[in-house]
């Protein structure tokens, strides 16, 4: 059965990944989220005289920089002067040269929005007609291309790390401490951790690149990575670097003491709780503690710098969006440690029904989690019912819905296998003790085994002992026997010596003295060779060597090691195939088995559910993309109809008599209707540079109905631009501009202009 499970993990696998690319690809030309809602001139209008300044509305606040905003004329030249101004609120603002001869001029903008997608856009409006334009500027931003298909797989990459980091972590320590010690699940949250680590990296360097130029060749420039280091997101990236060194010190403990403690199979139990001692119950509080603080840090990382840092009640929004992020890593990543679980975990350390029961628990609090978060974020980045069907956003939202709905009924028949598990908990209680108790019987048989073998040693050592005892004792006796011989030899001969010699005597009293002389030398060769015959004896009876007892002891020992190094190796022969006999029994559990499909069913559409998710925080929220709509369609219309955008620029040369009293002032109201009104005062010297004066005030006067003056005290923005919000125009009317301009503390001088209102 196993090996036909693999061949179709294999191809689900790559299935999901290739749905997954697929997404992710189709994401490219990412929808930034701060959308363009009005600008003057309107795009496409006509406007009789040459403003002074263009301004952009947007949804939401932006970062500009110094060609963030340009202006060409209709031969393609710029004639916009100075940095881009933020006057009020979302309007952004840049001054055009003066004298602007009639034609199409072309507005280009390239910003990053306050939730840190890049902004690119162009549009044109004319002065007295429109003509004939050489400028061809490309709407395309810098996000797409090589570099913002990069950035959007680091992003991809970045989220599933954070998934298996935190959720990995959590089925640890919250459903199966035994899962510290198995070596598949500690590289499954190392490999998160990794994966986090060189995503954030790869962001931080892509970032600069990202949001300016789109160029491969500036992923490198240090100059455009500190000016990052200097935005929100690069301040989010590198505390995101600083948590992970955080959360390496957490992995330690937790796949190093904490797995020491952790029993390697865990007792069936009901209860979540830690029926351990008091030091594993306090290293397990302290780290549930720490890496609650640390990964609730990771989520607040991407919380503070994208959708819910702005728009509407982005204090309550974040909050919201850490827990939602938190909730995905609890239920994804413990979903993906427990499918390694199922498939990897060794046959000793197998991942028991309570530690599924109590995943299932956890997961389902993280549903209901994600469920509620999700409505908030629904309604705050749609806002209507319409904007789930007219929306790309609300698009893939329903995608993503359906996809969290067809999760959750597999889930509910992963939950129905776990309690069939349950069910089946007496048989297999009673299965486990028939194989302890078999394996009982075999390791008994083999101890009693061996203990014959090592009785039989011994017997056979002692016999061996024993015969020794009795060679030794009759080569004793053999020796005392040859010795007792040689004795009675020496004295038959020392008798027959003294019976020669008596006889020798008679005769030398019978012959003459000179026979008597040769008797005695005969008699030598006799007591030599008796001398002989009894060192003869004596040298045939030798003692037994010692040498050769010892050998004999020696080479019956090492039968006896090589005996039980055979059976020690018997014994781990059986024991390895009575693992091997109950992983297959294991893997055979028709509920188990379903229980793995489940899960692995699970699995796959949580990969593909991640990276709908990640296209969808790269797209522009429903709500602003309405709001776009809306204000294009206003604009258009307002186009059509020949009456412009409203606003009024009023240009009026001045000269107090003074030093460096000459120049020229130029107001900027709009709409330039009843009610409230946007005001700026623009001051630039003789050449045209912009220039401070100690005070500018303006009065505003109706003379046929005979309101007014009504001052106005604008206040100082930047050089030569002062500004006025809410500035309240009573009714319409030709009303009269004035605009008092000091210079010095006695030079000072009143100019106006008459503007329609209304």
């Amino acid at each position: 059965m196993t090996q036909t499970i693999a061949p179709r993990v294999r191809t689900l696998v790559l299935l999901i990944l290739a749905v997954a690319g697929a997404l992710l690809a189709g994401a490219a030309p990412v929808s930034a989220h701060a959308a363009l809602t009005g600008s003057d001139p309107a795009q496409g209008a006509v406007v009789a005289a040459a403003p002074s300044q263009v301004s952009l509305t947007f949804s939401e606040p932006i970062a500009v920089g110094d060609d963030s905003v340009r202006v060409l004329d209709p031969k393609g030249e710029r004639v916009d002067k100075g940095d881009p101004a933020n006057p009020s609120g979302t309007t952004y603002s840049v001054r055009l040269v003066s004298g602007l001869p009639d034609g199409t001029y072309t507005v280009a903008y390239q910003v990053v929005s306050a939730d840190s997608h890049p902004v690119a856009g162009a549009f044109t409006f004319s002065i007295g007609a429109p003509s004939e334009t050489t400028v061809s500027v490309s709407a395309q931003g810098s996000d797409d291309g090589l570099v913002g298909w990069l950035y959007g797989f680091g992003r991809y990459v970045s989220y599933a790390g954070f998934v298996v980091l935190a959720g990995g972590a959590a089925f640890v320590l919250a459903c199966w401490a035994p899962g510290a010690r198995v070596r598949a699940v500690q590289r499954l949250v190392v490999s998160g951790w990794l994966a986090l680590t060189a995503a954030t990296l790869g962001l931080l360097m892509l970032r600069g690149s990202y949001t300016t130029s789109g160029k491969v060749g500036d992923v490198f420039d240090l100059e455009l990575l500190g000016d990052v280091l200097q935005t929100k997101t690069g301040a989010a990236l590198v505390s995101r670097l600083l948590l992970l060194a955080a959360a390496a010190l957490f992995i330690a403990v937790l796949f190093g003491a904490y797995a020491r403690t952790a029993d390697a199979v865990e007792p069936d139990r009901d209860g979540g709780g830690d029926d351990g001692e008091p030091d594993k119950r306090d290293l397990t509080f302290g780290l549930a503690l720490g890496g609650t603080v640390v990964a609730a840090g990771l989520a607040a990382s991407w919380a503070m710098s994208e959708h819910a840092s702005q728009g509407l009640q982005a204090g309550v929004a974040m909050p919201v969006d850490v827990v939602h992020l938190l909730a995905v890593a609890t239920w994804l990543g413990g979903l993906t440690a427990l499918l390694v679980a199922l498939y990897r975990a060794p046959v000793e350390t197998p991942v028991g029904r309570d530690a599924v029961r109590r995943f299932s628990r956890l997961a389902f609090g993280s549903v209901v989690t994600l469920a509620l978060t999700g409505v908030y974020q629904s309604w705050r980045q749609l806002g209507s019912w319409s904007a789930f069907t007219d929306t790309r956003y609300g698009q893939l939202l329903l995608v993503k819905i359906a996809l969290v709905a067809v999760m959750v009924a597999v889930a509910f028949l992963s939950r129905r296998w776990t309690q069939r598990l349950a069910d089946a908990r007496v048989s297999e209680a009673a299965e486990e003790a028939e194989r302890t108790e078999a394996t009982e019987r075999v390791e008994e048989a083999v101890r009693a085994e061996e203990a014959v073998r090592t009785k039989e040693a011994v017997r056979a050592e002692a016999t061996e002992r024993a015969e020794e005892a009795v060679r030794a004792e009759e080569a004793v006796r053999t020796k005392e026997a040859v010795r007792a011989e040689a004795t009675e030899r020496a004295e038959e001969a020392v008798r027959a010596k003294e019976a020669v010699r008596a006889k020798e005597a008679v005769r030398a009293e019978a012959t003459e003295p000179a026979e008597e002389e040769k008797q005695p030398a005969g008699t030598a060769p006799a007591e030599a060779s008796g001398t002989s015959e009894v060192s003869e004896a004596s040298m045939a009876v030798e003692p037994p060597k010692a040498s050769d007892a010892f050998d004999a002891f020696d080479a019956e020992k090492a039968e006896a090691g090589q005996d039980s190094v055979r059976a020690a190796q018997l014994a781990r022969q059986r024991a390895a195939a009575e693992a091997a006999r109950q992983k297959r029994l294991r893997d055979a559990d028709p509920n188990r088995f379903g229980l793995r499909r489940s899960v692995l069913a699970e699995a796959g559409i949580a990969v593909v559910l991640l990276a709908v998710t990640t296209v969808l925080t790269q797209t522009e929220p429903g709500r602003t993309e309405q709001d776009a709509r809306a204000a294009t369609a206003a604009s258009s219309s307002a186009s059509a109809t020949g009456q412009g955008s409203g606003a009024v620029s009023l240009t009026m040369p001045f000269d107090t008599g003074g030093r460096s009293g000459k120049g020229v002032v130029s107001i900027d109201l709009d709409p330039a209707q009843a009610g409230d009104n946007a005001l700026h005062v623009y001051v630039e010297g003789p050449d045209g540079t912009p220039v401070d004066v100690p005070e500018v005030k303006i009065a505003l006067t109706l003379a046929a109905q005979n309101i007014g003056p009504l001052p106005v005290a604008p206040d100082h923005v930047t050089t030569g631009h002062w500004s006025a919000s809410r500035v309240q125009i009573p009714m319409a009317g030709d009303w009269k501009v004035e605009v008092t301009v000091r210079t010095s503390d006695i030079d000072q001088v009143t100019v106006s202009k008459n503007a329609q209102i209304g």
